[in-house]
């Protein structure tokens, strides 16, 4: 049974704001409040909470009326009518379960009145691979469905490889972003493709995102070798801490050392011994888990939850979701637009709690927004001409063979400069191709083929006569 949450004096003016959809005046909702609050304490509270973004104020002196701002909501709405103004300033969040918002509620009171836990092994020996599950059987499916593409039967880790440049990007700048990482995309994109760091930006954040792009590279490079092993994981961790720990033999290791969680009242485990013990079991179980989105959700859960490393351990969760991911062909999980406060709420919605349903709302809403990225691109990709790239230094001396000799390309002088490799029966094939490439010859595309200006102008020249 999920545990109870202890309502404070905010969360209840919120849901008596959340029964009333088209808004309350101050005398109605006191009345319904005085028990808990007094009137000018009330009054406090609703401006804050609409400095927050979490109330709507409308109407003028006592015409005002307060309603609880939506769930999502993007940007700010500043909005001026006459003679009412409304203002409000809201945050972006995901879309909630009731149960969800809940565990909300609980982990943004204040850290005084939320009670201090440690680890509780009993959350993990409650999970029963392939017979327990976070992720409901028609939600997986609905994940599968949205998630796989139209020709998932390649070998491992081939959708990652195909749209590696944009997830390089995407996930190293998301995922550090989701640690208060400053750097912009377009910053990341100019650091991955060009190795210039940002100006202005603090050299431990182009440190995340370096060690992001490394690391997501280990994982699409190596799909067809790479699991849920202890390996794996220090692996990972390895490359994600390279440059950021004070301890550098602490990077790829079982932390020896206590840990505290900033803002949390969850005190993890501090035992090494106990730390590499469950550190095996809770891999071991990823590892019996068949289906690959439960896999990816566990470790997203039980990872950071144990915290085996002295730091970057939701780093390493959200890298390890996509193990399963990528080996299965599956669109990769980038934690694009990923609503910070949502993410850490839902981690100490897990840490607090041992409650999954904050988390498992973030992890839906991140996949789906994933794949509507992906996919869109993988479609816009042209496949790779398998032909073309077996014989593509063949290809590329035939052309310069032909333009040197400057002789016009047919059938019988194509023919005359096939190199040795290219096997009898594709000599067809392999004439045909040149005729392409010399469609689509000049002079800016002519060094593909190492000709040089001169010897193309002498060429055209001669072929026109």
């Amino acid at each position: 049974m999920p545990k109870k949450i202890a309502i404070d004096t905010d969360a209840r003016i919120i849901a008596e704001l959340g029964r009333h959809s088209e808004g309350i005046g101050m005398d109605a909702l006191h009345a319904l409040l005085k028990d808990v609050i007094s009137r000018r304490t009330l009054q406090r509270r609703l401006a804050q909470f609409v400095t927050e973004g979490q109330v709507v104020r409308q109407g003028k002196q006592r015409g005002v009326r307060y309603r609880q701002a939506p769930d999502v909501i993007t940007g700010q709405v500043d909005i001026t009518e006459s003679p009412d103004t409304m203002e409000s300033f809201g945050e972006v969040y995901v879309p909630l379960s009731p149960e969800s918002e809940e565990i909300r509620a609980y982990v943004r009171q204040p850290r005084q009145m939320r009670t201090p836990v440690g680890y509780n092994q009993s959350f993990l020996e409650a999970y029963y691979p392939n017979e327990t599950s976070y992720l409901p059987l028609e939600l997986r499916e609905q994940l599968r469905q949205i998630g796989t593409p139209p020709d998932d039967e390649r070998p491992a880790g081939t959708f990652a490889r195909d749209i590696l440049n944009r997830l390089l990007i995407d996930l190293s700048w998301a995922s550090s972003r989701l640690e208060g990482n400053t750097y912009s995309r377009l910053d990341t994109q100019r650091l991955i493709d060009f190795g210039q760091a940002a100006e202005g930006k603090d050299a431990l954040e182009t440190q995340m995102i370096l060690n992001h792009k490394a690391a997501i590279e280990l994982l699409v490079n190596e799909a067809d070798l790479v699991d849920f092993a202890p390996y794996t994981i220090y692996s990972l961790h390895a490359l994600l801490s390279d440059g950021l720990l004070a301890d550098r033999s602490a990077c790829g290791r079982i932390r020896h050392r206590p840990v505290d969680i900033g803002g949390s009242v969850y005190l993890p485990i501090a035992m090494p011994q106990r730390l590499e013990e469950l550190f095996k079991i809770i891999l071991s179980m990823a590892k019996e888990i068949r289906d690959p989105f439960e896999q990816a959700f566990f470790v997203m859960v039980h990872l950071p939850y144990l915290q085996p490393f002295e730091d970057v351990n939701k780093r390493v969760s959200r890298l390890a979701a996509n193990i399963p991911l990528i080996r299965h062909n599956l669109c990769p999980l980038s934690f694009i637009d990923v609503p910070e406060r949502a993410y850490v709420e839902a981690m100490l919605g897990v840490y607090e709690l041992n409650r999954v349903e904050l988390l498992r709302d973030v992890f839906v809403w991140a996949y789906e927004r994933s794949c509507q990225q992906y996919l869109a691109i993988r479609q816009e990709l042209v496949p790779p001409d398998t032909f073309r790239l077996r014989y593509r230094q063949a290809l590329s001396a035939a052309v310069k063979a032909i333009v040197l000799q400057q002789q016009a390309p047919t059938h019988e002088t194509v023919s005359a400069v096939i190199p040795s490799v290219v096997a009898k029966e594709d000599h067809d094939k392999f004439v045909k191709l040149v005729f392409e490439e010399f469609e689509a010859l000049h002079e800016g595309n002519a060094i593909l083929f190492g000709i040089r200006p001169l010897e193309f102008a002498a060429w055209q020249e001669q072929t026109k006569r």
